[in-house]
């Protein structure tokens, strides 16, 4: 048996993953075919890298089919219900930033805290009859924040892509979604709300409470001693 880590399959997040463990004397390749997704790990033994793409690996890491993952840490949030007690963070990778926000269109003159979201849609609701809209792909984490800051006439509508073009499109009021640089939601005329920041993300190393740590226990210890890391409590 081998500890199998799951990393994103293509893009700047594998190029800086596999940065991230080569600096680390931990030499992770992409093996075959470009449209083959299998790779190999150079360096220490025991270790079989498993391509995915960063939205599987949460799901993976929970059902206990790889050990270790790389993903961001607003896809383990969002996708895992009570998610720290399926995956512990090993590390946070420093790379991968974006924050997941609440946006509204910058014409709200009088819209700028969520207190001013709350009170836009009560508003909206007594004027149209049916709650404000919010697009948005991470529904448990903008419900689990809107519901914490009670904020409570509105209606999340799913967008898995696009999602700072859909209040242009009519088909929402506001959006919560991820942005590192904020340009593309200025270039569709969307400001974000001062206290509306839901979580930092970045790409970090998470582990499996749900896999099974028998042999590859002691190919952990290697691991994590090599990258420098904390030796995690596993349970079981």
């Amino acid at each position: 048996m081998s500890l199998k880590i799951g990393v994103p399959s293509k893009g700047r997040l594998m190029e800086k993953t596999f940065d991230w463990f080569g600096a680390r004397g931990v030499t992770m390749v992409r093996t075959g075919s470009e449209r083959e997704y299998a790779g190999a790990v150079e360096g220490i033994g025991g270790v079989e890298l498993v391509l995915l793409s960063a939205g599987e690996i949460p799901r993976e890491l929970a059902a206990g089919r790889i050990h270790l993952g790389v993903t961001g840490s607003d896809l383990v949030r969002d996708k895992l219900a009570d998610w720290n007690k399926q995956v512990a963070e090993l590390a946070p990778l420093g790379f991968g930033h974006a924050d997941l926000i609440i946006a509204v269109p910058a014409c709200w003159i009088d819209v700028d805290t969520l207190d001013d979201l709350d009170a836009a849609a009560s508003a909206f609701r007594a004027r149209h009859g049916f709650r404000l809209r919010i697009a948005t792909k991470y529904h448990r984490l903008v419900r689990d924040f809107l519901t914490a800051n009670g904020v409570a006439d509105y209606q999340l509508v799913d967008s898995q892509g696009a999602t700072e073009g859909t209040v242009k499109n009519l088909t929402a009021e506001a959006i919560a979604d991820i942005t590192s640089t904020g340009e593309t939601l200025r270039a569709n005329h969307l400001k974000i709300l001062t206290d509306a920041v839901i979580h930092r993300s970045q790409a970090t190393l998470f582990l499996s409470h749900r896999a099974d740590w028998g042999a590859e226990r002691a190919v952990l210890e290697a691991l994590v001693a090599k990258l420098g890391l904390s030796a995690p409590a596993l349970s079981g």
